[in-house]
């Protein structure tokens, strides 16, 4: 052996060197070509690893698993790098797995109401291709631009629209996976009801690339709403919202597709410049509510806002009265970038019952202000489906820092049985806390499943929990 080069070189240079014979020069790419790209949207480092795979085909990701499983080498997959929980983060001893190649919508079918789609498509891309048959595939993200139907899978995705069909579980009726030997499931079933034994795609759904690599899916659709509604609203008190929550919901008949919640620092921090976005209401309520439903006459929806007046459980509310109107009010809601005005901030997003939400988000900012001096919590979520996001500043970043604010958010979280994830996942960032969410009966069956699928713990290594590799 040469001097200066280790063992360790010597089996980097052997992975490296059959993943290119088996796969060719165009799929692989090694030094600047990977470290110059970015780690993910939203953060300012590269991608460190021995290389990066950008395969075409299940076949070739099956073929270059097999020899990662081979090399004992760890594998991460990488859909549109949205993720906010360190899900997809490498060091210099991964493999990455790229998903970008794998962007074909092979087949949508109007009348089963389906599409299969390859995972490296863009959410977007499908949205917009379904809408042109009259098709409509509910889950929506304010990464839609960005963020891949693969990713979506990996991490159980939800967004604006669960309240009323449900996260990306609920999309999927059948996934193609490749396992950690290189072992193609293909379970691409089409059917809503398919009651035969065990439904093996939800072990890949929201486990974060750990147990297998999603590479093809077959997604349920529903048929394009001939009516859309928005309506922004003002709150003068929390125990209002529930109620009126409940109302909408009931007086259009479950049509209720959004509920998104928006506490005042929020919507004022989204309608001051330098935000581009104008006030709709004025700044002087302590909560505002973007509603929308789907499928109800206008004259129906006129008359339960109405009726949410007389009942005093709003206190003011626009309309939206064109496409370009509506868009407007969602961007209220979308632009969370704003936070970073205050950056350094750590994000989070939550899980809790309604009924214990107002007394929750007290005890967290009692908590924050208590740890530091100057704190902004600026607060917002699903609040339909119980989801909360925080987005925390407290003048200070790094990782002392972010324990500190991560003990006083998810802390509270054991005493309601709330849970540390709503939709983003666990990753390696919300890995200590996962106790709170899950307790040791659970965490040691994940154990189980993850060592029957993954023995040497090549897939995603050290995410959601450690597990010692063979």
């Amino acid at each position: 052996m040469a001097e200066g080069h280790s063992d360790s070189d010597s089996r980097s240079d052997a992975v490296v060197e059959a993943l290119t014979e088996a796969l060719g020069d165009d799929c692989v790419m090694t030094g600047d070509e990977v470290n110059g790209r970015a780690a993910g949207i939203w953060r300012s480092d590269t991608i460190q690893a021995k290389a990066l795979l950008r395969p075409r085909t299940t076949e070739q990701v099956s073929r270059a698993v097999r020899i990662c499983h081979r090399h004992d080498q760890s594998v991460v997959a990488h859909g549109g790098l949205t993720g906010l929980v360190e899900s997809a983060v490498t060091t210099p001893d991964d493999i990455v797995l790229s998903l970008e190649r794998m962007n074909a919508i092979e087949a949508i079918n109007p009348v089963d109401r389906t599409a299969v789609v390859q995972s490296g498509v863009v959410l977007q891309a499908l949205q917009e291709a379904v809408e042109e048959l009259g098709m409509f595939y509910p889950i929506d993200l304010g990464a839609r631009g960005s963020a891949t139907i693969g990713g979506n899978i990996s991490t159980n995705a939800g967004g604006n629209r669960v309240i009323r069909y449900g996260m990306t579980r609920d999309m999927v009726l059948g996934v193609e996976a490749v396992l950690a030997d290189g072992t193609v499931l293909s379970s691409m079933n089409h059917m809503i009801k398919n009651n035969a034994g065990y439904d093996l795609k939800h072990l890949f759904i929201g486990s974060e690339g750990t147990l297998g690599i999603v590479t093809r899916a077959v997604l349920r659709l529903r048929e394009k709403p001939v009516q859309q509604a928005t309506m922004f609203v003002a709150v003068d008190a929390f125990d209002k919202m529930g109620d009126f929550l409940k109302y909408m919901d009931a007086s259009t008949g479950g049509a209720l597709s959004a509920f998104e919640v928006m506490w005042n620092n929020f919507y004022t921090l989204v309608t001051t410049q330098p935000a581009a976005n104008q006030p709709p209401l004025p700044r002087e309520y302590p909560y505002y509510v973007l509603v929308e439903v789907m499928g109800v006459e206008e004259e129906t929806l006129e008359e339960a806002l109405a009726a949410a007046f007389e009942q005093e459980l709003i206190a003011d509310a626009v309309v939206a009265r064109s496409e370009a109107q509506r868009l407007q009010l969602w961007a209220l809601r979308d632009d969370v970038e704003q936070c970073f005005r205050y950056a350094p901030v750590f994000t989070f997003d939550v899980s809790l019952r309604i009924s214990f939400m107002e007394e929750y988000v007290t005890e967290v900012n009692r908590r924050l202000q208590a740890e530091y001096e100057e704190v902004r919590n600026f607060t917002l979520g699903h609040m339909g489906d119980g989801n909360l996001h925080f987005v925390v500043s407290v003048g200070e970043g790094g990782p002392d820092h972010r324990r500190r604010v991560e003990a006083c958010v998810y802390e509270p979280l054991a005493a309601i049985s709330g849970s540390i994830s709503a939709e983003h996942g666990v990753g390696l960032e919300k890995k200590p806390w996962l106790h709170i969410a899950r307790d040791e009966g659970e965490i040691g069956l994940m154990r189980v499943v993850k060592q029957a699928l993954d023995p040497k713990g090549i897939l995603n290594p050290g995410k959601v929990f450690d597990m010692e590799r063979t």
